[in-house]
Order: C-alpha cells, then structure tokens, then sequence
C-alpha cells in the first residue's frame, strides 16, 4: 500500500566512551521503534566496550545534502587562504627577525654604555 511505512526502521547509533569525550558514529541498525533500538544499541555495548553515553538518531531525521546543496561546496576551493598551509613561510620569518634583533643587541653591546 502507498504510504505505508516499513516495519524496521534505520537508525544511526553515537556514542562517547567518558563523559568529557566526544560522541563518534558507531554503526546502524534496524529495529522496529526507538525503544527497540535503544535497548539494541545498549545489549551490542554491554558486550563489547564502556560507555558513558548513546544516542540513537532515526535515519529520516538526519538531514543529508542533495546534489544541488553539494555543488555550493565547490566555490570554496579558490579560498586558500583560509587555510594555515599558506603560512608556513612565517616561522622562518619570525625567525630571521629574531636573528637581526639578537644582531642588532649584540651590536650596540659591543659600544657599551658611556657617561
């Protein structure tokens, strides 16, 4: 029948292993509400690894980018200079800058102080 949603549902499936850490995707599943697949989520971590917290996200509700949204991605590729590899050159900058100003007081040191 037209309308008629599936019996299993996909669900994404996030955890953090401490409380302080970050949420990773773990794997997907499929179940037939969201009770089910939290209850499935906690049995696959109870065998295999700590954890201090899932979330457990219905497919449908995650927000995924069309080929038109993608294609807005592309303008940003001429931006390199929001990207920090074109500033390399600036350690060795600050560098010889420091070197002429050790030359600098090396030089005046050599005068020394009169009265």
């Amino acid at each position: 029948m037209m309308g008629e949603e599936k019996f299993y549902q996909e669900y994404e499936i996030f955890s953090k292993r401490t409380p302080s850490s970050a949420f990773q995707h773990q794997f997907s599943l499929l179940a037939p509400n969201e009770d089910m697949a939290f209850i499935m989520a906690q049995e696959n971590f109870m065998r295999r690894e700590p954890v201090a917290d899932i979330w457990i996200v219905n497919r449908k509700h995650i927000k995924k980018m069309n080929d038109e949204e993608k294609m807005t991605l592309n303008r940003l590729e001429n931006k390199d200079y929001r990207t920090t590899k074109g500033y390399g050159y600036l350690k060795k900058k600050w560098r010889q800058y420091e070197q002429e100003m050790l030359d600098e007081k090396e030089i005046l040191s050599w005068g020394g102080v009169r009265k």
